[in-house]
């Protein structure tokens, strides 16, 4: 398989295992959405990491394949690409993405659909579709201007150039450096531990940021407002007071 899940301590691990760059061909897409919408049914998964292994996160699309498909091809499959890397985005659960080695095109487009991303010292990001006469085509025009701002987006687009971990850090493109040995560990465990937290209000805050992001702030904030009553109806909102009252805050265990 192109792409494994892999669970652990209420963690589901997306590993991507196309050697020897992770080249995301049609497979694979296929692949990463339907375990990301496993992932998003199974109970036993809480929070989700995206990784690529040790060397490199995901070079980009399978170009060789790509340049086979004409217009009509492409018309036909640029649907099913947006939806693979959706799937991603939409998981109603914490994602972090753990960037090792090259995140290029679409590698950095799978990466933005993370909720936070930590980079390897030596990661390298970036949108080069414009060096092969085209434009990101599954997310980056619109993840990458909303995480980074339209000029920076901008910038990274039209050039097509690769930032290191650092100038990624600066760009608000990735959240935390580390060491490249230390990637993995550290995204397992930011992934653990809101693994801990109350699952359906974790959905709830994610549902709500990324609602308004795309509307609106009436609109955002009618989601709001229909999260926050509708969360008094759940048994973690019980727990959660409760021991805030019994024993002061951040004590809380939630089932």
């Amino acid at each position: 398989m192109t792409v494994n899940l892999e669970v652990a301590d209420g963690v589901g691990t997306l590993h991507l295992d196309r050697p020897p760059m992770n080249a995301l061909d049609v497979a694979t897409q296929d692949r990463l959405k339907e375990l990301a919408e496993e992932a998003s049914r199974r109970e036993d998964v809480r929070a989700v990491v995206i990784y690529g292994g040790e060397k490199v996160f995901a070079a980009g699309a399978d170009i060789k394949e790509m340049q086979a498909m004409d217009h009509t091809a492409m018309v036909l499959r640029s649907r099913a690409l947006q939806d693979s890397f959706t799937a991603v985005a939409r998981i109603p659960k914490p994602v972090v993405a753990a960037v090792t080695g090259y995140a290029l095109g679409g590698g950095c487009e799978l990466a933005l659909c993370a909720d936070f991303r930590i980079a390897a010292e030596n990661a390298k990001l970036g949108q080069p579709e414009i060096l092969l006469g085209l434009i990101p085509g599954a997310g980056g025009t619109q993840r990458l201007s909303r995480l980074v701002g339209p000029s920076k987006a901008k910038d990274l687009i039209f050039t097509g150039r690769m930032v290191k971990a650092d100038e990624a850090l600066t760009l608000g493109l990735v959240d935390r450096v580390v060491p490249a040995e230390e990637v993995y560990t550290a995204a397992h465990a930011w992934a653990a531990k809101l693994a801990q937290g109350p699952a359906i209000a974790l959905r709830a805050a994610k549902e709500s940021i990324d609602t308004g992001l795309e509307t609106d702030i009436d609109t955002g904030l009618a989601v709001e407002r229909n999260w926050f009553a509708g969360l008094f109806a759940t048994a973690d909102r019980e727990t959660g007071m409760r021991s805030f009252v019994e024993d002061g805050p951040g004590k809380a265990k939630f089932l």
